[in-house]
C-alpha cells in the first residue's frame, strides 16, 4: 500500500522529483499518485482521458495540491487537433497553422492567453505547448498543421507570441520540440526519426523559432527524440549531450542557445526510445544529458512503474553513470518552476472555470473565422451560400497518436445544427482502398442523390487514397464542394474550395457560417 515518506533520503527525493508521470483514465487522482508527491514528486501529467469537464478539471488539480501546494499539472493543450480539454467535442481554439496563416502575433497572443485563463483557472500549471516545430517537410505525419508553417520567421514570432500571452495568464509555456520535428517524415511515437541535416541549416532553421522562445522568457523547453548526426550520429535529441546540455544550454556566444529553465522530455514511452534503449535506460540517459523531468505521458503510469524508475535513477547515481549533482540539479530546477507556477497562479487572481471558457469562445471563434481561406474555381468567385441541405462526405484518415481517435472531427454535425436536413457519411482508407476511386465516387453520389455534396479531406495531399477519391468525386460532380481540414498544400478544386487550417470544433463551425451564410 501506499505510504507518505517524508523523511526519506535525499538522493531518492531527487530521484521522484524528476519523474511526471500520468495515470489512468479516471478524473480523480489515485491514492498512489498522492503520496508519491508527498514523497517527493514534483509533478503530474494530465490527459484527456482524465478530463470530462473545467469543473471536474479543477476538483482533480486541487486534489494534487492538497498533496503538493506547488505541484506542476501540466497538459498538452496545444489548441486545435491537440486538445485536452476539450477531447471529447474538439477544440474551442484553432491551431498553430491556423494562427499561421492568419500571420497576426497579437491575435496568437491573445488566444494563447485565452488558453493560459481557461488552463489556469483549472488549476493547471504548465502547457507542453506551443509547437514551435518549423514544418519544413509538407508529408511529416505527426507535425502539419500543429506547427505555424513553413517560414523560419513566421514560426518564430508566432512562437515568441504564444509564450508570452501564455505566461502572462500564469502558466508556464514548454516550446516543443527541440532541436525541431518539422524535417521528418517518420512518427517518433512509433520510430527513430533521422533528419539529415547540416549545423547552418539547423541554425538558420529549425533553430530561430526556439532562439525566440527563449528570448520571450519560455519557462520550459521539450526535447524531441530525433537523430540528428550532424550534432550526435549515436543518440537522439532526449538522450544527446551535445543536442542538450551543449546546443540548448550552451553559451549564446558559442552557438548555443543559453536556455537556464526546465526540459521536459517528450513521452518516454514513445518506440523512438523504448525501442532500442528501453524505458528505464532511456530515462537515465535522458537526465545525464541535460534533461529535467521525465514524461512519461502517452500511456499511463502506475506505482510500480514510477518507483522502477525511481529505483533506475539511484542506482545509475551508484553505480557512478549519473552524477549525483546534475539528477539535484534536475531536481532544484522544477522546485524552483513549482514555486513560480504557485505565485503566478496566486498573481493572476481565482477566476472560476466558467469565465475563461465563455472567453476562450469568443476569442478562438474570432481567430477561427480569420483562418478560414475561400477559392472559387479558375479565380471566379465561389458559388455560395448552398441552397439546400448538402450531404457531407467525409474522407477521414486515421490520427495521429499526438491527436488521439477520441477527439471528434469533421463538418457535418456544424453543418447540421446551421441547416438542419444536412446528411453525412464517412470514408476510410480501409475501404476506399478496396475499390477503383471511381467506385467510391459513385457510392458518394448514390448516397448524395440530388442534394449538394460537400468533400471534406484532412492533408489530401498526404494521402493517395483521398486524393484519388477526391479526383473521382470532383471527375463525376464539378460542382462538388471541397473542404480542406489539414494543411492545404494542394491546388484548391471544386466550385468552392475551403481551407480551415485544422480540424478543430471551432474552424468547422467558421467554415460552416462561410458555406451557409448563416452563424445560427
Amino acid at each position: 500500500m501506499s505510504h507518505a515518506v517524508p523523511g526519506s533520503d535525499t538522493l531518492t527525493r531527487d530521484a521522484l522529483a524528476v519523474l511526471h508521470p500520468t495515470f489512468a483514465g479516471t478524473t480523480t487522482a489515485p491514492a498512489w499518485l498522492l503520496a508519491q508527491l508527498e514523497n517527493g514528486m514534483t509533478g503530474v501529467g494530465v490527459f484527456g482521458r482524465n478530463v470530462v469537464s473545467d469543473e471536474q478539471l479543477a476538483s482533480l488539480t486541487a486534489q494534487l495540491r492538497s498533496a503538493r501546494p506547488e505541484v506542476l499539472v501540466a497538459i498538452d493543450e496545444e489548441g486545435g487537433d491537440v486538445t485536452r480539454l476539450d477531447a471529447l467535442t474538439g477544440s474551442a481554439f484553432p491551431g498553430n497553422h491556423a494562427l499561421g496563416g492568419i500571420d497576426d502575433p497579437e491575435l496568437t497572443r491573445a488566444v494563447a492567453a485565452a488558453i493560459g485563463r481557461r488552463l489556469a483557472a483549472c488549476g493547471v500549471t504548465v502547457n507542453w505547448a506551443p509547437s514551435a516545430d518549423v514544418n519544413s517537410d509538407p508529408d511529416n505525419p505527426v507535425i502539419g498543421v500543429r506547427s505555424f508553417g513553413d517560414d523560419p520567421q513566421l514560426v518564430a514570432r508566432h512562437t515568441a507570441a504564444y509564450v508570452t500571452g501564455l505566461q502572462e495568464a500564469g502558466v508556464a509555456a514548454c516550446a516543443k520540440h527541440f532541436p525541431g520535428h518539422g524535417d521528418t517524415r517518420v512518427d517518433s511515437h512509433l520510430a527513430l526519426p533521422r533528419i539529415d541535416v547540416d549545423v547552418d541549416t539547423l541554425q538558420a532553421r529549425e533553430l530561430v523559432p526556439f532562439r525566440a522562445a527563449v528570448a520571450a522568457g519560455t519557462r520550459c523547453v521539450m526535447s524531441a527524440h530525433i537523430l540528428l548526426p550532424a550534432l550526435d550520429a549515436e543518440r537522439p535529441g532526449t538522450l544527446s549531450p551535445a543536442v542538450l546540455a551543449g546546443l540548448l544550454r550552451g553559451p549564446v556566444a558559442e552557438g548555443g542557445l543559453g536556455f537556464d529553465g526546465v526540459v521536459y522530455t517528450d513521452a518516454m514511452e514513445m518506440r523512438a526510445i523504448t525501442g532500442t534503449y528501453g524505458l528505464a535506460r532511456g530515462s537515465v540517459l535522458a537526465i545525464a544529458a541535460g534533461a529535467d523531468a521525465i514524461c512519461v505521458g502517452g500511456t499511463p503510469s502506475d506505482e510500480a512503474e514510477v518507483l522502477h524508475l525511481r529505483d533506475a535513477l539511484v542506482q545509475a547515481v551508484r553505480d557512478g553513470e549519473l552524477p549525483e549533482e546534475r539528477l539535484h540539479d534536475a531536481a532544484e530546477r522544477l522546485r524552483a518552476l513549482g514555486r513560480w507556477t504557485a505565485s503566478a497562479r496566486a498573481a493572476a487572481g481565482g477566476a472560476g472555470p466558467a469565465g475563461p471558457a465563455a472567453d476562450a469562445a469568443d476569442v478562438g471563434l474570432a481567430a477561427a473565422r480569420r483562418a478560414l481561406r475561400i477559392t472559387g474555381p479558375d479565380g471566379k468567385p465561389p458559388a455560395l451560400p448552398l441552397t439546400a441541405p448538402p450531404y457531407v462526405a467525409t474522407f477521414t484518415p486515421t490520427a495521429s497518436i499526438a491527436v488521439g481517435r477520441r477527439t471528434p472531427w469533421g463538418l457535418a454535425p456544424e453543418l447540421e445544427r446551421l441547416l438542419p436536413g444536412t446528411r453525412s457519411g464517412e470514408h476510410t482508407r480501409e475501404a476506399a482502398e478496396r475499390l477503383p476511386p471511381e467506385e467510391t465516387a459513385a457510392a458518394v453520389l448514390r448516397a448524395a442523390g440530388e442534394s449538394p455534396v460537400v468533400a471534406v479531406v484532412r492533408d489530401a495531399h498526404r494521402h493517395r487514397w483521398m486524393a484519388d477519391a477526391l479526383r473521382a468525386l470532383l471527375a463525376a460532380r464539378p460542382e462538388t464542394i471541397v473542404v480542406e481540414m489539414g494543411v492545404p498544400h494542394t491546388t484548391p478544386a471544386g466550385s468552392s474550395h475551403l481551407a480551415t487550417h485544422g480540424a478543430a470544433r471551432v474552424l468547422a463551425r467558421a467554415a460552416a457560417e462561410a458555406l451557409t451564410g448563416r452563424t445560427s
